[in-house]
């Protein structure tokens, strides 16, 4: 498992956009993509699942993979959520 934390910079956090734009990235490995926020955990690949963790901008997010890929897979996620700034 690969744990990375990130910091949301977006300045509506992680709305329906963003979060449509982490879930199609996540969703494009094997590995499962998981993201925590505030003591919840959600599945990345779940648009419903990353809505609900309601992340604010400038919080501290972990996003975690595991599987054959997590290693790449939790680096992209991690980049597409400090690159969105909107």
């Amino acid at each position: 498992m690969v744990v990375k934390e990130v910091t949301v910079k977006s300045a509506t956090g992680l709305h329906a956009r963003p979060a449509t734009l982490l879930v199609k990235e996540a969703s494009g490995f094997k590995s499962d993509v998981s993201l925590e926020f505030n003591g919840k955990k959600a599945n990345a690949k779940s648009l419903i699942g990353v809505l609900s963790l309601a992340v604010t901008s400038g919080a501290a997010i972990k996003v975690s993979a595991s599987g054959d890929d997590e290693a790449a897979a939790a680096e992209a996620v991690a980049k597409l959520i400090e690159s969105i700034e909107e």
